[in-house]
């Protein structure tokens, strides 16, 4: 991964800490595209996101008896003075596009991840109302809507007309 923080100053990132010790605690990105990396131990290291740019944030804790918490996080980064949501980990906040907790959840929304790179797309370029959507659906217990091909040019109209 190469910094790219002489483009965007290191004041501008959002920053994610990860943390992994073995079956205890995993914080990971499961998409994204980090700008910046920092490792401070075999354990720890923090992630740099560009403002605008669109990641996962999977956070997995486990005791003696098994899992107790998993979550899930798709977060947009802020640009400098923008509001954002506070979260655990991630400095200074960020939009929320998609907060879920509890693993039969959590692996909901990996299953439409791993589905979006299935028809051939990048998750970071996914339309954020995807996430939102897949959101509301979850948390009012129902079945997200598939992201489609129909969806993502929708998305990419859009965008260039508001550019």
């Amino acid at each position: 991964m190469t910094p790219s923080s002489q483009s965007t100053p290191r004041g501008d990132l959002t920053t994610v800490e990860l943390i992994w010790i073995e079956k205890r605690i995993e914080h990971r990105i499961r998409f994204g595209r980090p700008a910046d990396q920092t490792i401070i131990d075999q354990r720890r290291r923090v992630l740099g996101f560009v403002p605008g740019s669109i990641f996962a944030f999977v956070r997995w804790v486990a005791n003696d008896f098994g899992t107790i918490a998993s979550r899930i996080d798709i977060v947009r980064a802020v640009l400098p003075g923008e509001s954002y949501q506070t979260l655990p980990h991630i400095r200074p906040g960020g939009e929320i596009l998609l907060k879920i907790a509890g693993w039969d959840k959590v692996e909901r929304v990996l299953k439409l991840i791993d589905a979006i790179e299935r028809i051939g797309f990048d998750p970071v370029e996914a339309a954020p109302d995807h996430w939102r959507q897949a959101h509301n659906r979850l948390v009012a217990g129902g079945t997200p809507r598939a992201y489609s091909l129909e969806q993502h040019r929708a998305f990419l109209l859009r965008k260039r007309a508001t550019s």
